[in-house]
């Protein structure tokens, strides 16, 4: 069982992340793997350099945070095992829920807990107004980067994913199923942290859609494969009509 040298909180406090992943990526694998212990109100991740390898995830409850922690202390999350501790201050999104009047102290726009995340890294370093003055060329830096890793990847999985026939789906059981509506950034590896907590979960395939969406952009398909129908049947129920993110909701079927 996780312990916390922090008082409880329902925001947690994630390190030791992969800090070569995607940060949209990141966010939507945190979602995926927390999102079964509670509900989630806000995911806070950077690439910026006061911020890599860290997270801060927003549950709208102390019970579910504490689940998470518990659960989730020392998995491993892209090959590097997780750290996660309750965060020693609340998070504006929290503060806003408790008291809706409340006005963050900062210009952040409420979202990012400026003051904790300056705190550690003066902590660490023994040099924070170093730090400040650096911090925004470094968002500067970070849309940059990501821009370019997204237009990198979109050409890559462009070039590199052919798109498939969609298989015909069935009504009946069967151990393998079908995703549909599924955003460009989803990889096997993001799919499979979603469904990897059903038992009997054994391998993704994700692949282009031959059609655009309604809306005319392009999205992916994914097929999974269970050990036997009755285990594809649980993960079916729980995850056919699931939010992958914002405007995205995922349908799951029998193939």
């Amino acid at each position: 069982m996780a312990s916390s040298s922090n008082q409880p909180n329902s925001t947690l406090y994630i390190n030791n992340l992969n800090d070569k992943v995607n940060k949209e990526e990141l966010k939507l694998q945190l979602y995926a793997l927390f999102t079964t212990y509670g509900k989630i109100i806000d995911i806070i991740a950077s690439k910026s350099q006061s911020m890599r390898g860290q997270a801060f995830l927003v549950f709208s409850d102390l019970a579910g945070a504490t689940s998470a922690m518990r659960a989730c202390e020392g998995m491993l999350f892209y090959e590097k095992p997780l750290h996660i501790d309750y965060a020693k201050t609340k998070s504006y999104a929290t503060l806003r829920r408790e008291d809706p009047m409340f006005v963050p102290p900062t210009a952040a726009n409420g979202r990012v807990l400026v003051s904790q995340v300056k705190r550690q890294r003066e902590d660490e370093t023994a040099d924070g107004e170093r730090i400040a003055k650096r911090e925004k060329a470094e968002e500067d830096e970070e849309e940059m980067e990501i821009d370019e890793e997204e237009e990198a990847a979109h050409s890559q999985s462009t070039t590199q994913a052919p798109t498939t026939a969609v298989p015909a789906t069935s009504q009946y059981p069967s151990a393998r199923l079908l995703c549909t509506n599924l955003p460009q950034e989803v990889t096997d590896e993001v799919l499979s942290v979603l469904f990897q907590q059903y038992q009997g979960f054994q391998a993704t395939h994700v692949t282009w859609a031959p059609t655009p969406n309604a809306a005319g952009a392009r999205v992916k398909l994914a097929q999974v494969t269970f050990e036997s129908p009755d285990l594809a049947s649980v993960a079916k129920t729980a995850l056919d009509g699931f939010t992958l993110k914002k405007g995205w909701v995922m349908s799951v079927a029998f193939i």
